[in-house]
């Protein structure tokens, strides 16, 4: 058996609608406080710290600690995964094959 892909096993650890709503939030000012900080180092600094308290809300809901403590390379496979669903607006919508979370 093939291992998962690192997109696959990411969706895997982010199926609760509440971590999916605050990494919907929590990643994008992630990455745009990064280039912001080296002219709004105040407000850069806000939404870096903001958007990781965002992150770590969302896996209480889920349950799941953060994909990246356990390899580094999710920090990258967050914003991947973000941009490939607003632009296929997939971010939007919500997938009918998911069961729905009580």
């Amino acid at each position: 058996m093939a291992a998962k892909s690192f997109v696959e096993k990411y969706k895997e650890d982010h199926q609760h609608p509440m971590n999916k709503l605050t990494h919907t939030i929590g990643i994008p000012m992630i990455v745009v406080s990064l280039p912001l900080l080296f002219w709004l180092w105040k407000t850069a600094l806000t939404l870096f710290i903001l958007g990781w308290v965002l992150q770590f809300i969302g896996h209480l809901f889920e349950g799941k600690k953060p994909s990246f403590l356990s390899n580094p390379v999710y920090l990258l496979v967050g914003p991947v995964w973000y941009v490939k669903n607003i632009l296929t607006g997939k971010a939007f919508k919500k997938d009918q094959t998911e069961k729905p979370h009580l």
